[in-house]
């Protein structure tokens, strides 16, 4: 039989790992160890940074309903202990977005869950 090396096979390999790390610095982009270290290392950054990604939003958002919840003399915890109280279910996102976008809409929400405080 004759014998197969498998360097069509190789090459390809190695054309697909070079075009993913194109734009790297130094070795990482064109030399094939240092290619596959950078690569896989990008791989588990990205998926750590997802998860993280989530909790900075989270962040974000909190601290913009604080600060509009403070424009309206509460405080973020009281805003939310409110909201809870008076049967309001929307989530932070849609209420850091009121807090930016539309401040009347927020003002009126925060009344509501004053209300449901007893203050």
């Amino acid at each position: 039989m004759p014998r197969v090396k498998n360097g069509s096979q190789s090459n390809a390999k190695r054309k697909k790992l070079f075009s993913i790390t194109k734009g790297y610095w130094g070795r990482k982009k064109n030399v094939y160890r240092r290619a596959r270290e950078a690569f896989l290392k990008s791989l588990s950054n990205s998926f750590r940074d997802r998860r993280a990604k989530k909790r900075e939003f989270r962040k974000l958002w909190i601290m913009r309903i604080n600060a509009a919840a403070r424009q309206n003399g509460m405080t973020y915890s009281t805003l939310m202990c409110g909201l809870k109280k008076a049967g309001i279910a929307v989530n932070r996102k849609m209420l850091a977005d009121l807090a930016v976008q539309d401040q009347t809409v927020f003002s009126g929400i925060a009344e509501k869950a004053r209300e449901a405080l007893g203050r």
